[in-house]
């Protein structure tokens, strides 16, 4: 006859939030909250395929009929006339002498309150993130993630403030 013996401890106490969002969307009853880990996964995927400019992995993550801004005024629609986009600005970039490089400075996700309406901010989830460029620039950008699928973007740039 045999003894089996099991102990289990618990030792992380549950988070006890008063209320898990906050903010505030202008001309709704919406709040935000904090996204999960796997959108932010999609983002990362994302980013560094731009970085190492493999356009088929990131056409892979851009759905069709989808509205995507940068921060000249261009926009496209699809994954294709994105990376097209992407490729003229690293092909500006290396002819301006500018490394085609960056750090990410902070990337996190929100998705808003559900309105019961199926509002078009309620699909997926938000990914806002910073970049700092080779050349002293900041990009801020919001990802519309659904899935792992990126269905709206936005991009704005801006130059470091010199001390």
């Amino acid at each position: 006859m045999g003894l089996f013996l099991f102990t289990s401890c618990e030792t992380t106490a549950p988070c006890e939030c008063e209320n898990g969002s906050n903010g505030f969307i202008e001309g709704t009853e919406q709040s935000i909250n904090i996204g999960s880990e796997s959108t932010v996964d999609v983002f990362k995927k994302i980013d560094a395929a731009w970085a190492a400019r493999d356009y088929e992995t990131m056409k892979a993550h851009i759905a069709d009929d989808g509205n995507y801004r940068f921060y000249d005024g261009t926009v496209a629609t699809n994954g294709e006339d994105f990376v097209a986009k992407v490729e003229q600005s690293y092909q500006e970039d290396l002819a301006n002498g500018v490394a085609w490089e960056w750090t990410t400075d902070y990337a996190f996700a929100v998705y808003p309150s559900e309105t019961g309406n199926n509002t078009w901010n309620e699909k997926g989830q938000w990914v806002n993130a910073s970049f700092t460029g080779s050349d002293g620039s900041v990009i801020v950008e919001w990802y519309q993630i659904d899935g792992d699928q990126l269905i709206s973007w936005s991009q704005t740039k801006g130059e470091t403030i010199k001390e």
